[in-house]
């Protein structure tokens, strides 16, 4: 029988599921566990088993960046590991080649900055720790490096934080352009990068709604194309949203709201910004 000591990190499995737990007490043969929830657990010599309790790796008791570097790779451990860099304030962890992001519902100094995307955009993917530029540095420099289009897929429910991360790999791939294109620091955005960040607020004019993590949910899939030229820097785009929910527009009331959005558009939209609108799709064509 595994024996313990108090202060040991241990997991337990409690009504069918395993939970972080903390080693109370081992007097007289019995243990008493107090969960990461507070929650206090009792067991009697007879009830420790190595089914019941075991002692925990110290992959998941320090936390891992590359969550199939875990050597306990269960549900519990995966989320105990997410919540450990969460409450460091590391919103981001790796599983392989797969990119986790927590969206940490405030703003976290010096994680987007540009020396944020100056640091990134000079190291390979796994280099430095996890982070969105990351991706976006390596879709870019694949781009070459495999002579072939790169592709982005960004999911999550509602609220997690899907069109702020598409903001973030766009406003890298713009620095990016700019670079290549020798675009001076003094200068802002050319025509081409600031039609592609400014078009994320008018897609999501379109077809939203509330939830309870979200006030302003898309109802669209969106899919965005870049068209980079042979030195690096973004001619072009192309934006198509998809509604997902498509009795949205069956009703007189949310057709007006996107007929008057479309209306707005004409009179306010940047220079080279096309808007093509149908009842069910929307699609901006950057045509710079």
């Amino acid at each position: 029988m595994e024996t313990f000591v108090e202060g040991a990190r241990v997991w337990v499995r409690h009504r069918d599921q395993l939970l972080p737990s903390t080693v109370s007490s081992c007097a007289d043969a019995s243990l008493v566990l107090t969960t990461d929830y507070g929650e206090v657990i009792c067991l009697q010599p007879g009830e420790i088993s190595r089914e019941k309790v075991y002692a925990m790796h110290q992959t998941s008791i320090s936390g891992v960046e590359d969550m199939s570097t875990l050597v306990e790779l269960h549900e519990a451990a995966i989320m105990h590991n997410l919540y450990l860099r969460y409450c460091q304030d590391c919103i981001y962890t790796n599983i392989g080649s797969i990119l986790a992001a927590m969206n940490p519902y405030k703003q976290i100094p010096g994680l987007y900055d540009p020396a944020a995307v100056e640091l990134y955009s000079q190291h390979h993917l796994g280099e430095l720790p996890p982070h969105i530029f990351a991706v976006a540095n390596e879709c870019y420099r694949c781009l070459w490096k495999r002579h072939d289009s790169q592709c982005v897929l960004i999911s999550g429910e509602s609220g997690a934080g899907k069109t702020e991360s598409t903001k973030l790999l766009l406003k890298f791939l713009s620095v990016m352009s700019q670079k290549s294109a020798g675009t001076p620091p003094s200068e802002k955005t050319t025509r081409v990068e600031q039609a592609i960040v400014q078009s994320s607020p008018i897609m999501e004019a379109f077809g939203n709604a509330k939830t309870v993590y979200n006030n302003n949910s898309s109802r669209f899939g969106k899919f965005i194309q870049l068209h980079f030229s042979q030195s690096g820097n973004i001619q072009g785009g192309c934006i198509v949203d998809c509604i997902l929910l498509l009795l949205l527009h069956h009703t007189q009331a949310c057709l007006l709201t996107n007929m008057c959005t479309y209306m707005w558009l004409h009179k306010h939209m940047l220079p080279g910004l096309l808007v093509f609108f149908q009842p069910t799709c929307l699609q901006v064509v950057l045509n710079i």
